[in-house]
């Protein structure tokens, strides 16, 4: 453990499997004291004993839940300084087939999650001069096929955080976006096994690579090394960073599709 953040407080959104476990380990090694939240109660606790935080089961989302988990961080610990918007997930449809209910319930898991906890951490990320990292994806920068709800909640969390950004950094908080890849979570290794018996590949390992054929650096992301960014911006080495978008994705993003069959063809 290093002290980089010795006697800060982080919260993060999500934080029982995937980045957010991630994210909360590395905070920890960091120095803070982590609270972890997110609708599922069992693995909170695993992540909380395991690094010596603190587990509490909210939906994020809610107003009323968001500000009882703000201030119940608040009156234990005097202070609120990080906050790490990780909660997502849902809109997994082309527009055509997402009805009403599906397009709610994917603004609310990939938006409204960030705006109510950052909203209800606010006055406390002011007196803390604190900061906020908001993850969104590469589909916060480009369209996949049939995720319309998903697209469209990542591309609005980039909106939030330049305007939260603009409107607070007057007050000394910083907040920045990260976009990451294909990254070797849970949830994408059930992605990888429903693609591997569609695509009729091997396995697991097969579909990876397969995904991750034209991405410069040929693999996934690991959890920690998304974490490790999110870490960079919540430490004071990225003092003079806010209203940036970190995009994490192994170089996917500077591909150029129309020549992706050139490179194929080996020329």
């Amino acid at each position: 453990m290093d002290a980089e953040l010795h006697g800060q407080v982080a919260l993060v959104t999500g934080g029982g499997t995937g980045i957010g476990e991630a994210v909360a380990r590395r905070l920890a090694r960091a120095g803070a004291h982590v609270v972890v939240t997110g609708r599922r109660r069992e693995p909170l606790e695993r992540v909380a004993a395991e690094i010596g935080g603190t587990a509490v089961a909210a939906d994020a989302a809610d107003s009323a839940a968001a500000a009882a988990l703000v201030g119940g961080v608040v009156e234990a610990h005097g202070r609120l300084d990080i906050v790490v918007a990780n909660a997502g997930g849902h809109g997994f449809a082309t527009v055509a087939d997402t009805d009403d209910v599906a397009w709610e319930t994917a603004l609310r898991a990939n938006v409204t999650t960030a705006f109510v906890i950052v909203r209800a951490a606010l006055p406390a990320l002011i007196a803390a001069r604190g900061r906020v990292v908001v993850m969104s994806s590469i589909a916060g920068l480009a369209a996949g096929p049939s995720v319309a709800g998903y697209t469209v909640g990542k591309h609005a969390l980039i909106g939030l955080t330049r305007s939260l950004a603009r409107d607070y950094g007057r007050h000394g908080v910083r907040v920045n976006t990260v976009c990451p890849g294909w990254v070797a979570t849970p949830m994408a290794d059930d992605e990888m096994d429903a693609f591997a018996a569609a695509a009729g590949l091997d396995d697991r390992a097969a579909a990876y690579a397969a995904v991750t054929a034209d991405v410069p650096l040929r693999r996934p992301a690991q959890p920690d090394e998304i974490a490790a960014v999110v870490r960079f911006l919540a430490s004071p080495e990225s003092s003079y960073i806010t209203g940036a978008t970190i995009v994490a994705d192994g170089g996917a993003h500077v591909v150029d599709v129309p020549t992706i069959a050139f490179d194929h063809a080996g020329m």
